[in-house]
């Protein structure tokens, strides 16, 4: 029987598992793929509440069942900005471990940007030029520079929407004076990145699920690939101005707009077109594979 394995991604706001059977060249087909949004960093991500944590464990308890189900012979299973931040996170890991009996791995954000970029090349066709890839978390952001073949540089900052939203959109819709003061944060974190891109020159932004998956179902003109999509940055613009001067209620009733993005898009759209203004990007691709698929075929390579 072909080998099957589980990557499980415990993000700040999503925890994901990818259930994939190994083909015979290496590469692996999807058996099954789900999400629970468990939005850890709700009542703080220095110390993570009860409720999130309780979500988070339901969700691995499911994941637990499909493994069995499914007949998984390795487990994978990776804790992000969240986990390896909150005061509280070693205690749920060990939870996990003693009553799920599933081992999570604490990666730090340099080994989170390398997964995230093995995975964005499965699914975006690079051509020589250097990109910007980036991955909006509920934590951290992780920006990566790199061609098809080599990580020029990369660095995971802790600006994630649901730090960003806790700290800044208070107001229904938000103020000016909020998104000044979001742009302003941002601001603060990524002066490497500005230097990086001085050294490294890209002009196509590269973003990895989440807010981007929400950008491509809202304005990409056709999927030329299952695995990837284009945006027009020209288009971006009016849906920010549009969304940005919505109240979350409003949000809530746009069926554009899935509920679980609906409360902290804003931020996102705010981070993104901070990006957008700060470099020089004439080109955004929406990459469907981010960390997970880079994790599991990591895993198929080396074993």
């Amino acid at each position: 029987m072909p080998k099957r394995i589980a990557v499980i991604d415990l993000g700040t706001n999503t925890f994901h598992i990818l259930i994939a059977e190994e083909q015979s060249d290496h590469s692996f087909k999807d058996l099954h793929r789900q999400r629970f949004f468990v939005k850890l960093a709700a009542e703080g991500i220095e110390t993570i509440g009860q409720a999130p944590l309780d979500r988070g464990f339901a969700a691995l308890t499911h994941f637990k069942k499909l493994i069995e189900e499914l007949e998984v012979t390795k487990v994978k299973a990776i804790g992000t900005a969240a986990l390896r931040t909150a005061s509280n996170g070693p205690a749920f890991v060990q939870q996990v471990k003693e009553k799920l009996g599933i081992q999570i791995e604490l990666i730090s954000g340099d080994q989170e940007a390398a997964f995230i970029h093995k995975g964005v090349t499965l699914a975006v066709p690079f051509k020589a030029a250097n990109y910007l890839l980036m991955d909006i978390g509920g934590g951290s952001v992780e920006f990566i520079l790199a061609n098809k073949d080599k990580v020029h540089w990369a660095q995971s900052f802790p600006i994630g929407v649901g730090v960003l939203y806790k700290g800044f959109h208070k107001s229904n819709p938000i103020t000016a004076t909020e998104i000044l003061a979001t742009n302003t944060y941002i601001d603060r974190f990524l002066a490497p990145l500005k230097k990086a891109v001085a050294e490294f020159p890209a002009s196509t932004l590269v973003g990895a699920s989440g807010t981007f998956d929400v950008l491509e179902s809202l304005l990409a003109k056709e999927m030329v690939s299952p695995t990837h999509a284009y945006v027009a940055v020209s288009d971006f613009h009016p849906l920010y101005d549009r969304l940005v001067s919505t109240t979350e209620a409003e949000r809530y009733a746009m069926q554009s707009i899935p509920d679980t993005r609906a409360d902290m898009i804003v931020v996102a759209l705010i981070l993104i077109d901070y990006v957008l203004k700060t470099i020089a990007i004439d080109q955004i691709i929406v990459s469907k594979y981010a960390m997970k698929e880079g994790i599991m075929v990591d895993l198929l390579q080396t074993s």
